[in-house]
Formats: C-alpha cells, sequence, structure tokens
C-alpha cells in the first residue's frame, strides 16, 4: 500500500468516488479509504431518483444546488460510461409527484407556481390527463405536478462508474479499511491511521456518509449529522405497470430495466440498524397498493435498508474543518446523495483548488462553536 497522497477521502460512496474522480482529473494523487465495499450502503442502497423538484422545496441554496447537478448529468454519466464500461441506466422521463388529497393538491399547484417563476418547468395534470399517462394508477389519485426534467439512474452502477473512473486515472482504492485516527501536527492534518497502517497525505476530506460524525469525533467537534434508516423492497413484473416514476410524501415506485420496480423508502432517524423489519416493508406495500393496485400481483425480488445522513438543518455540509487545516468535509446529502454527487464532487476540487465563494451556505461556519467544539482537543 503506497502511504503518500496529495488528497485522501475517507468513504466510498458516491460522493467520495466522485470527489475522488474530480480531484484526479486535476491532478492529484488521492487515495480512497473505505470501511466497507466500495458503492456500498447508502449509495448502493439508493432507487436513484434525480429529484431536484421532486424532493426540495423553495429556491435556496440547496434547490439550486441540486438544479446545477441534475444539469450535470447528460455530460457526466457520458464520460463515465466510456471511461467505466459501465451502463448507469440514465433516464429523463420526468415524475409524477400525485396528490391524494385537496390539500396535497392545493400545496403541488402552489409548488408548481414557485417553480415556475424559478424558471423551471412544472404543469398540473387533472386526475383524467394522468390517468391517460399512466393508466394503471388507482383512479382515487387528485391529480399530479409533472416535472419533466426530474429522472433517475440505476444508483449502485453510478457509484461504481465513479469509482472505475477514478481507478482509471490513477487513484487508489483501500476497502475493507478502517480509519483509526487522524494525524494532526500544529493543527493541520497530515494523514490518518488506519488498519491497515499510517497513510501520509496533504489533506483529508471526510465523505463517510452517516459515519462522519463518528469519525470527526476524534478530532474534537460533535458534528450535527444523523443516521436515518431507510427500508425499501423491489419486485419484477412481465407486464408494464408504469412509464415514469411516481412519488408521494409516503411511498415512491420507480421503474427500472428488465420490468423491475423499486418501492420506498421509510424513514427511522438515529439508528444504525439495517435490519429490514416486516413492519416497514408491509407499510410501503401498502401504500404502494393504495397508488398501483397490479403491483400486487408482480413477483417479490428483496428488501434492503440504507444509512442515510441529514443534518441538523437539512443541508449538507461542504466545506474545512473549524480547527483543523486541511482536513474537509462532505457529508448530509441526506436523500439526495445520488443527485448532489456530479456538484459535490466538483465543488469540493474547487474548494481544496482554493476557491471557497460557492461553500458560503454549506460551510461548517453556519453552526454555533459553543455547540460544535466537544471539548478538550488535540487539533487546537
Amino acid at each position: 500500500m503506497s502511504n503518500a497522497s496529495d488528497v485522501i477521502v475517507v468513504g466510498g460512496g458516491i460522493n467520495g468516488s466522485s470527489i475522488a474522480f474530480q480531484l484526479a482529473k486535476r491532478g492529484y494523487k488521492v487515495t480512497v479509504i473505505e470501511q466497507s465495499k466500495i458503492a456500498a450502503k447508502a449509495s448502493g442502497a439508493a432507487a436513484g431518483m434525480l429529484g431536484a423538484q421532486t424532493e426540495l422545496i423553495g429556491n435556496g441554496p440547496l434547490f439550486r444546488l441540486a438544479l446545477k447537478s441534475r444539469a450535470m448529468f447528460p455530460a457526466i454519466i457520458a464520460e463515465l460510461e466510456e471511461r467505466s464500461g459501465i451502463q448507469i441506466g440514465y433516464e429523463t422521463k420526468g415524475i409524477y409527484k400525485v396528490a391524494v388529497s385537496e390539500k396535497h393538491e392545493q400545496d403541488l399547484k402552489a409548488l408548481i407556481k414557485l417553480h415556475n417563476t424559478a424558471g423551471e418547468k412544472a404543469e398540473w395534470l387533472s386526475n383524467d390527463e394522468l390517468i391517460k399517462r399512466e393508466p394503471g394508477l388507482a383512479k382515487s389519485m387528485l391529480g399530479a405536478m409533472f416535472i419533466p426534467e426530474d429522472g433517475q439512474v440505476q444508483a449502485y452502477e453510478l457509484s461504481l462508474a465513479f469509482a472505475k473512473a477514478a481507478i482509471s486515472l490513477g487513484v487508489e482504492y483501500h476497502d475493507f479499511t478502517t480509519i483509526h485516527d487522524f494525524i494532526i501536527k500544529d493543527g493541520k492534518v497530515t494523514g490518518v491511521q488506519t488498519s491497515q497502517g499510517d497513510l501520509l497525505s496533504d489533506s483529508v476530506v471526510v465523505a463517510a456518509g452517516a459515519w462522519s460524525g463518528l469519525l470527526l469525533e476524534k478530532t474534537g467537534i460533535t458534528l450535527p449529522v444523523f443516521p436515518v434508516k431507510g427500508e425499501c423492497y423491489s419486485v419484477v413484473s412481465n407486464r408494464k405497470l408504469l412509464n415514469s416514476t411516481i412519488f408521494t410524501e409516503d411511498c415512491y415506485i420507480v421503474p427500472k430495466k428488465s420490468g423491475r420496480y423499486i418501492i420506498g423508502a421509510t424513514m427511522r432517524a438515529n439508528t444504525f440498524d439495517e435490519k429490514v423489519t416486516v413492519g416497514g416493508i408491509s407499510s410501503l406495500m401498502n401504500q404502494a397498493t393504495a397508488l398501483l393496485p397490479e403491483i400486487a400481483n408482480a413477483e417479490w425480488e428483496k428488501a434492503w435498508a440504507g444509512i442515510r445522513p441529514i443534518s441538523g438543518d437539512g443541508l449538507p455540509f461542504l466545506g474545512e474543518h473549524p480547527y483543523v487545516k486541511q482536513l474537509y468535509i462532505a457529508t448530509g446529502h441526506y436523500r439526495n446523495g445520488i443527485l448532489l454527487a456530479p456538484a459535490t464532487g466538483e465543488l469540493m476540487a474547487d474548494y481544496l483548488d482554493g476557491r471557497r465563494e460557492p461553500f458560503m451556505p454549506f460551510g461548517l461556519s453556519r453552526l454555533d462553536p459553543n455547540h460544535l467544539f466537544k471539548g478538550e482537543s488535540k487539533c487546537i
């Protein structure tokens, strides 16, 4: 194992690999450390929706970052598929955000106006118009907000493609490797202590998803980023049940290639337990069949869970450690890790290059130092 790099990235999920890929393109020598296997955990568990307008409400910094990242997909998908040889399954068939109550219908119509005012495409479809497009949906739906520019990818394939593309540029990956501590000298990070020995570098980026906060406790801070467990299941059908993704506040159904459908996702906060529960899956089944009755006749495939990282204020952390120089943080993407991966990689590479302005809304400076600092620390 080589023990000297320009940058060590801690975390081999989609955002860690996107950062490594972008840094390698700029000539950095990069090493990625992953405690499990590459593209596992939340990155491999995601349904792959690119729901910039579906998931996010308002016109704040996260919404604008999501739109920026969504716009990057056509070019980066082409580049990743060429470099990695992996077919990522990128589709832009739109997403239907379905109204199941009059209150929800009013909220969606108001959201359409907000998005149109911001220059984004969105339209209201009546029940009749929705059923013409998606005849398998329950007739009780009141209509839907149709978002034509939101889409989807195969999440695991995209995560793996980022990693393989990074490797093609010389990035070293070390999976099943545990970080024991950070090596810090005179207030600056100089590497990490791992289960495979010490690794030295000029900079370290922590992009370990929901596990980032646990790692950063070693540096004397308590970062407000928390795990949220999401359970999903998949079925297959030899009949076409849907053309595009259906999304409600409690359930989504994402059609994949070869007649596969992913249904998700539950939300259980503050747990790293990845076990799938009967209660979680049965709840999703009830919601899915209420939306799409014919899915009850589909063939069961499998169920799984992923642990997603959410910050206290809902914004990701993208920036430098408040006390340790050259130690950077990229976490807290919650349900938008797949969508935000292209922008995260580019912005973190910009940040390490010294271009700091884009990170003001997402930096750790937004936190109260009295709540962030844990106490006596070797970092000071």
